[in-house]
């Protein structure tokens, strides 16, 4: 099939999505997978052109059906390489994002990462104080890119991809600590996770002491004993492990399990279980 008459045939499949007919949706949803990855660019451009909010949803999922085995295997062959370092998370976490938008490319969000560390570069170098350093990246995204938690729809999939927590700016405190993490390792600053149990938290470590800071409060240091305060009052008895510094692989483990849990919030059990199949990989072999 030439390019224009297969162009025509997937035009004339989107205009099919509004027909009413089941069996006509149903068609439609086999051919655009039988015709596969060649259908995704149109797919994506009439996404991104329609108003309608259900025709962007019906093409998205079609986009994900087309796509989501691509995704798989990409993402087992980076778990596979091994997820234990800030930069192989980077990467693991962006390739986690082509599960909600199959069309992204990794390297553009890492220029972007690229972009803003740049912007603060000269100043931290020149800063002799370690601690300093520390605050002027908390200052420098918490207050000047203002990136912050987002408490109205904490649940939505949007706070759980980290594209997207970098393009709208608020996001899960696990996100937010990641965007901190991935300029830190731009900048040789020692920001880390912690994987504390309800609300994940960074650590800045200095050769002195492990600073803890909570980045859905702005990037606010907290000490030990408030969180150990946190612990208990939601019913969990705090343990030395629960404040120390995160494998990256079980950060990645835990990106995933809030994305299926904010789908599961949504009722879409079609990512739940594709959601299933990635956590099944991050945890085998991380």
């Amino acid at each position: 099939m030439s390019e224009s008459s297969n162009k025509k045939e997937i035009e004339s499949l989107i205009y099919l999505l509004d027909d009413p007919d089941p069996e006509v949706q149903t068609g439609v949803q086999k051919r655009f997978r039988e015709i596969g990855e060649h259908a995704v660019p149109l797919l994506d451009q009439y996404r991104s052109e329609t108003v309608r909010s259900s025709e962007k949803e019906s093409i998205s999922e079609i986009i994900y059906q087309i796509t989501f085995n691509n995704i798989l295997d990409e993402f087992s062959s980076i778990v596979e390489q091994g997820v234990s370092n800030r930069r192989q998370l980077e990467y693991a976490l962006l390739t986690l994002s082509k599960f909600g938008n199959p069309t992204l490319r990794a390297q553009d969000y890492q220029k972007k990462l690229d972009k803003l560390s740049s912007q603060i570069g000269s100043e931290i170098a020149y800063t002799p104080s370690i601690t300093e350093k520390m605050q002027i990246l908390l200052q420098y995204v918490f207050r000047e890119l203002r990136f912050r938690g987002d408490s109205t729809e904490y649940h939505h999939p949007d706070n759980a991809y980290l594209d997207r927590v970098i393009d709208r700016r608020k996001g899960l405190p696990i996100m937010l600590s990641a965007v901190v993490m991935f300029l830190g390792r731009r900048l040789n600053l020692p920001f880390y996770g912690v994987n504390m149990p309800i609300h994940f938290m960074l650590m800045y470590k200095t050769h002195n002491q492990d600073i803890l800071i909570d980045p859905f409060d702005g990037g606010t240091i907290v000490t030990y004993n408030q969180c150990c305060y946190f612990l208990k009052k939601n019913g969990i008895e705090p343990r030395q492990e629960h404040l120390e510094k995160a494998d990256e692989a079980e950060i990645l483990v835990r990106c995933i399990r809030n994305l299926k849990h904010s789908y599961a919030k949504n009722g879409n059990e079609q990512r739940v279980d594709g959601l299933q199949k990635l956590l099944q990989i991050a945890e085998l072999r991380g």
